[in-house]
């Protein structure tokens, strides 16, 4: 079983797992042996999902997903294949975790009104200040 949050998990049956050539690191055992793995993960036919979850997931995985519905994640990091397959299944259930995070909504707030007068007290205050410092500049000039 994978976990992906505190109350969904998904069995391991559920992925189907291919191996191929890598490009990653191995140097000539690169050339002989099948390290990358591609982890495949059917959303549509998951049992342990509930429909909003797969719909969620869906939408907010649409550019890993094809047209049959397959999510692909794909390690090919690591040296040894069991290395790279604990590598795919981590980031799937990063990946996963991430689609079916709901934000908190956010709620407009309200300055407080005390916030918004000393904020204009200080404005004005500014303001003074820097008409008093003209005032005394010209003063200067016409004293001179």
């Amino acid at each position: 079983m994978i976990w992906i949050n505190a109350n969904t998990w998904i069995d391991e049956s559920e992925l189907t797992f291919t191996a191929s050539r890598s490009s990653g690191p191995g140097g000539q055992n690169v050339n002989k042996v099948n390290t990358r793995i591609t982890l495949q993960f059917h959303v549509e036919a998951c049992v342990s999902l509930s429909p909003p979850q797969k719909q969620r997931i869906l939408r907010q995985l649409r550019t890993r997903i094809d047209s049959r519905g397959c999510l692909h994640v794909v390690s090919q990091k690591h040296r040894t294949q069991q290395a790279n397959r604990n590598a795919a299944i981590e980031r799937f259930r990063q990946l996963l975790a991430e689609a079916l995070h709901v934000a908190p909504v956010r709620r407009p707030t309200k300055a407080p009104r005390g916030a918004v007068e000393k904020r204009l007290a200080d404005k004005k205050k500014r303001g003074t200040l820097k008409k008093e410092r003209t005032r005394r500049r010209r003063q200067d000039l016409w004293d001179d």
